[in-house]
């Protein structure tokens, strides 16, 4: 709990907070709703107390319980809906799926400093469900990525990758742990990526990844199978990746067309994107 306060506890419950001298009130209050949010005693989307509420609990105006609000929906902290209330920010930055991007350029846009943790680099035979994904024949022998990707720091995803070998012995495992598949194929040997395709799933996490990811046994996780391709339609590789549930969640956004239209064509997707919690 911030220094600023003095909270006073009658019969074990606290029952008031008193502001202290020299700080302004409404710079006071703020902080502590910052903190109580912080530590989790309101949750994302979850409806703060009212203005009268609070303004009761610090014994101040609902003017400076206003200003001490303001300055919360300034910082992003909280939202406000008219005749509703104050609500708790889903703090997760979102950027833009729509346009085909990697692991670094998702985590830069949603302000977060991405690392990877390289943990298997092998070439292995392609198992047989390999085969189609990776337009490859019986006995080929395929590289194996399985990395832990982090953001600021912090795990948020497990995957696994698959590439050719034509593609896989173009990567090492030292670039990898700052870089990306498609930065070196694309920066260093100019191999496009073109296409990429998305399947998702929801999954839970067995004993392996729960260990990798530092979640229980059991927690659900984000499934995502993906598809990429270069010029020529070729496969560039085939990736398996597990999200922490409560790390991201996904947003899509659809416009609808001004003359009530339902073709597809006249309702395109505008955003669909990951969000991640910091």
């Amino acid at each position: 709990m911030s220094h600023f306060f003095t909270i006073l506890i009658k019969n074990g419950y606290n029952t008031d907070i008193m502001l202290k001298k020299g700080i302004p009130r409404h710079s006071q209050i703020s902080q502590w709703l910052r903190s109580q949010i912080e530590e989790g005693v309101y949750e994302p989307d979850e409806k703060l107390p009212s203005e009268n509420e609070l303004a009761k609990k610090f014994d101040v105006s609902r003017v400076t319980i206003r200003r001490a609000l303001q300055s919360l929906e300034s910082e992003d902290v909280i939202y406000r809906c008219q005749g509703l209330g104050s609500f708790v920010s889903d703090t997760r930055a979102p950027h833009n799926l729509v346009r085909l991007t990697d692991f670094n350029e998702d985590m830069a846009k949603a302000g977060l400093n991405a690392s990877s943790q390289v943990h298997e680099f092998k070439i292995i035979e392609a198992p047989s469900w390999l085969l189609a994904p990776l337009q490859i024949e019986e006995g080929n022998k395929v590289m194996q990525i399985d990395r832990l990707r982090l953001a600021d720091g912090n795990p948020v995803a497990f995957d696994s990758t698959w590439l050719p070998i034509l593609y896989g012995q173009l990567l090492s495992k030292e670039k990898l742990e700052n870089s990306t598949i498609y930065k070196i194929l694309e920066e260093e040997y100019d191999i496009q990526v073109i296409r990429g395709t998305y399947r998702f799933s929801a999954d839970i996490a067995d004993e392996s990844l729960a260990d990798e990811l530092g979640i229980d046994v059991g927690a659900p996780l984000l499934t995502i199978e993906r598809s990429t391709f270069t010029i020529g339609n070729k496969p560039l590789y085939y990736q398996r990746r597990y999200y922490r549930s409560d790390k991201v969640m996904y947003e899509m956004t659809l416009e609808r067309s001004q003359d009530g239209s339902h073709s597809s064509s006249d309702m395109p997707m505008k955003e669909f994107v990951p969000v991640f919690k910091q």
